[in-house]
């Protein structure tokens, strides 16, 4: 089985990304994210102190705001701020919160992560925006591993706005033959080892196993559930390495590249220098 790991494209995502950043900062225009926080989830916490150490090796500045009560207005301000140029709004939200109504207060020009509905319906449509990032991730590292896309049978497990439905706007640009799975779909292996590819984006670890994936599949892991031992496990069960032709490790695979990929759209969001 053959490996899709994201630590060396990642690498080269961020070393380009450093560039840009040190000629922003030589220009007088040092680029800057902004992350907002509203819950003490210990998930978002870890990925909220990721993000901000990979931004600082990069040279992008990032400022995080903690426990917001107020998100639209925090999110507003931040918008209207000439000096941040990326804005990431953290999830989960509180109970009875909906991302795509915050996201609004977003500028889409600093939407880095693709939240907003103006930048969805831009991906939807093919037009100029920022891609939800790790939906982003999974099609380059497909691409980085040489994966086919064009013509290609491939299930992705998962619906969310976040991850499920980009990825499968961005597959389908690229010509792959694309289903959709969910919480309610019946005899979800039956689907899911029709699949060429499948990529598994449904927050469930271990949901996944080897009657769901086709001998020599490639497999996509999108899941980064945090166990109470404080590790990180996908959705895909270990087994299944032993039937599929390629699987992303977690961590290891989507997650550095979605991280790369989001300090680039900070850079380019601020502009060439």
């Amino acid at each position: 089985m053959r490996s899709l790991s994201g630590r060396e494209l990642a690498g080269q995502i961020r070393a380009a990304t450093a560039d840009l950043a040190a000629r922003l900062t030589a220009a007088g225009s040092p680029p800057r994210l902004a992350i907002v926080t509203a819950t003490a989830d210990e998930s978002s916490a870890w990925y909220v102190r990721s993000l901000t150490r990979a931004a600082d090796k990069v040279g992008i500045a990032c400022q995080v705001a903690e426990l917001v009560e107020d998100i639209s207005k925090t999110l507003s301000m931040l918008s209207a701020d000439p000096l941040v140029h990326g804005i990431i709004l953290a999830t989960p939200l509180p109970d009875g919160a909906r991302l795509a109504a915050l996201a609004e207060a977003i500028d889409p020009a600093k939407d880095v992560d693709g939240a907003s509905p103006a930048s969805l319906g831009r991906l939807m449509t093919g037009e100029r925006g920022f891609a939800p990032a790790t939906a982003e991730a999974v099609v380059r590292l497909l691409d980085y591993h040489g994966v086919a896309l064009g013509g290609t049978r491939v299930v992705v497990v998962g619906r969310s706005a976040i991850v499920g439905k980009p990825v499968t706007h961005l597959l389908l640009d690229r010509d792959a033959t694309v289903t959709v799975c969910h919480s309610r779909t019946r005899d979800l292996a039956s689907v899911t080892s029709s699949a060429e590819v499948l990529v598994v984006a449904a927050g469930r670890p271990g949901l996944i196993g080897v009657d769901h994936v086709a001998p020599g599949a490639t497999v996509v892991d999108v899941g980064t559930n945090v166990l109470e031992s404080g590790e990180l496990t996908g959705d895909v069960a270990p087994e299944v390495a032993a039937v599929a032709g390629a699987l992303s490790p977690v961590p290891g695979g989507v997650g550095p590249v979605t991280t790369a990929l989001l300090l680039q759209h900070v850079v380019e969001a601020a502009g060439p220098p």
